[in-house]
């Protein structure tokens, strides 16, 4: 029993050390922006006009993809086992699409954001692992993206009448994590217009270095 027991821990140890590195960043000397806040909140779309105004790359949801993979073929919404698996697939997007970048990196989503997400639909249950990774991997700035955008629903999106509740738990996480962000209202002009004044003196700082 004692050996079963052994072999247990040691197996138990080796994957948790192999999903902590695939949750690590790599070192990249691009700024790196994320976009962070409730569905529907027009992530995406500035996420994309973002990436164009700076010929650059952005780092689409991970999540999107697998989710709706998952409701396709298994007509089921996301579970707790499936945040680990898509936290691992965000992260090698975002390390992946680092190399590509120009001087800036978009990412439309973060592991904080997913942290947020097991909070909130798991009775404040948040993997060790995953916990680790939102509060070691670093960014630049976050843009929180305000709920005064129309709600847009589909397959995955379920919480249309807690708008306000999900923007107060993302906020409430960048302030608990220290974060610097900035809230972007209006609409897409409006938010773009703000967006790319932030990125502009984040890239005069690094240039004056």
């Amino acid at each position: 029993m004692a050996k079963i027991n052994a072999k247990r821990k040691t197996r138990n140890y080796l994957m948790n050390t192999s999903i902590r590195e695939q949750l690590k960043q790599k070192p990249t000397d691009v700024i790196k922006v994320v976009m962070f806040g409730p569905e529907s909140t027009g992530k995406t779309t500035l996420s994309q006009q973002l990436a164009r105004h700076y010929n650059t790359v952005w780092v689409p949801e991970y999540a999107r993809d697998y989710l709706q993979n998952v409701w396709n073929n298994e007509r089921r919404t996301c579970e707790q086992k499936d945040l680990i698996p898509i936290a691992i697939g965000q992260m090698t997007l975002e390390n992946d699409l680092a190399q590509k970048a120009t001087d800036v990196l978009f990412c439309d989503t973060d592991l904080l954001e997913t942290k947020v997400y097991s909070k909130e639909y798991y009775g404040g249950y948040v993997d060790p692992l995953l916990d680790e990774a939102a509060r070691n991997n670093d960014y630049d700035l976050y843009f929180l993206t305000y709920i005064d955008v129309p709600w847009e629903a589909d397959d995955l999106r379920d919480r249309p009448h807690q708008r306000e509740e999900m923007f107060n738990a993302f906020k409430k996480a960048l302030d608990e994590h220290g974060k610097k962000y900035i809230i972007l209202k209006g609409n897409k002009k409006e938010r773009l217009q703000k967006a790319v004044k932030y990125v502009d003196e984040l890239l005069e700082k690094e240039t004056r270095l």
